[in-house]
């Protein structure tokens, strides 16, 4: 039996390419953090602004319905150079935002029932902890099954639809030309695809 070991080049790649795979998902997870908590914060404070003028429970919910929907155009977007989100995209968001509000709950209540003299600091931990969980979780289950990164597809004009795609398909082009030290492609927003130029 022959074991066929990688040469230097080969290994090099391989953690070249996943560096960049962890560079990659890290600054993914800090724009979904970062617009994250603004999107929160701007609907504290409008639903403060609207209670004045409507009852609460309909300010909260108009926020919350509002808030959604911007984080998700965000997220598609920004986050995950997805593109717009289309309707599927919102309803899956959305359900995913009801099971962290579910686990929440369910943690808060465990609680109350476990610990009834838990004092605020305690409940705090508690919940905070569980809406960190909650964060990476639908982090999670957007970047890997909601807006998943698509394999490059070729459409008509050789476009592909999310920026991620046309990203892969860039860097494989610079691969492919590395006899042309001077050459490297990039991509650019034609109509409502990615193209790769250069």
């Amino acid at each position: 039996m022959t074991t066929t070991a990688l040469s230097g080049t080969a290994r090099e790649g391989i953690t070249m390419n996943g560096l960049g795979l962890i560079r990659r998902h890290a600054a993914a997870f800090g724009r979904f953090a970062g617009l994250g908590s603004g999107v929160t914060l701007a609907a504290s404070a409008a639903l403060v602004l609207l209670a004045q003028w409507i009852p609460w429970m309909v300010a909260n919910a108009l926020t919350t319905v509002a808030s959604t929907v911007v984080a998700t155009e965000l997220h598609a977007r920004v986050s995950f150079g997805h593109g717009r989100p289309g309707l599927a995209g919102h309803l899956k968001s959305a359900a995913t935002i009801a099971v962290g509000w579910l686990v929440t709950s369910a943690a808060v209540g465990s609680l109350a029932v476990l610990r009834p003299d838990s004092g605020l600091v305690l409940q705090q931990t508690v919940y905070l902890s569980a809406t960190a969980l909650v964060g990476i979780g639908r982090y999670l289950v957007l970047r890997l099954m909601v807006f998943a990164e698509r394999v490059p597809r070729s459409r008509t004009g050789g476009g592909v639809r999310s920026r991620a795609a046309c990203d892969v398909a860039a860097r494989a082009r610079t691969a492919r030309s590395a006899g042309h030290p001077r050459r490297h492609a990039g991509c650019r927003m034609s109509g409502t695809d990615w193209t790769v130029v250069g």
